[in-house]
Formats: C-alpha cells, structure tokens, sequence
C-alpha cells in the first residue's frame, strides 16, 4: 500500500490486523522518504530474520519509496523452518508488489511566489504552464503555492523555495 508517513503505515498494519484477526501472524515492512531512509520491518513473533527482514528485502529490491506491505499467515500445521518461513513471507511481499503496479513520481520544489492583485491574473496562467499550482491564498497580496520541476523555469519570477513535493511522473 502506498502510504506517506510512519503513522499510516501503522495504521495499514492495524486495520489489517483488525480484519484478519484470527491469524497468527502479521509480518510488516516499510520504505518511506525520497530516498527510502526510513525502513523499518517487524517478524511479530516468527523468528528473527525470517519475515520482516524477506519483506523489506522485496521492496528494496524492486527501489520502491513510500510502500508498506503486510504479509498474514495462519499456522497450517506444517513447520516451515527458518529458511521455509525467508522464502514464504519474501515470495508472498515480491508477488503481492509485481501484482499492485508500480506508480511513477517524480520529486519536485515546492515554491511560493507572491503577486499583487493586479499581475495575479497572468501570472498564474503562467505559473500553470511552468508547473503545477497547488494553492491560492487571496490576502492583502496573492500568494501561490507551486510545484516545479526545475527552478530555472521560474526566471525572472520572484519565488521561495518552500521543500519538494512528489508528482505523479
């Protein structure tokens, strides 16, 4: 599932608790942040390194951001041992993955720029041409909140640079 913050990602791996709450286990990995810095993976009791880990693993391999997958298994009776369990839960994360698709972004600034009333009007048409004009604030002064994917594509536009945005590519 595609998810943007620890907190969702943990909400995910509740609510899928919550739905399959009879099962035994409920293995749980996520990649977030442009660069995929913040990783974490849980094995919620099955040996150490055996399901978290196999997860994380799939997602890494595939150089996917912003993803949290869940894999859920009920004990069937048979013991899988350490290298059965690596397999299963590393199989069932890259199958689920190949299946959902991946979405292309592109990380972009995220700039501000001010206008009076008067150049607004234009100066929007131009923002909307330049990039991707997220927010308006009408005050004393127009305020429009943009992304870009270039700066150099805001020459002669006075503009401050606010962070980076994800588009879909």
């Amino acid at each position: 599932m595609r998810v943007e913050s620890e907190e969702q990602a943990r909400q995910f791996f509740a609510d899928t608790r919550a739905m399959h709450h009879d099962a035994r286990h409920h293995c749980t990995a996520f990649v977030l942040g442009p660069d995929g810095t913040v990783r974490r993976s849980n094995d919620d009791g099955e040996p150490s390194g055996t399901a978290g880990r196999p997860i994380l693993d799939a997602i890494s391999g595939r150089d996917l951001v912003d993803v949290a997958v869940v894999v859920t298994r009920w004990f069937g009776g048979t013991l899988l041992g350490t290298g059965g369990l690596t397999r299963a839960y590393g199989d069932s994360a890259a199958e689920a993955l190949d299946a959902a698709g991946v979405r292309q972004r592109e990380l972009w600034h995220a700039v501000e720029v001010r206008a009076s009333h008067a150049q607004a009007g234009a100066l929007e048409h131009r923002l909307h041409y330049l990039g991707t004009v997220t927010g308006v604030d009408y005050g004393a002064d127009v305020q429009f909140a943009v992304a870009v994917r270039d700066l150099s594509d805001l020459d002669r536009i006075e503009f401050e640079v606010t962070g980076q945005i994800w588009q879909d590519a």
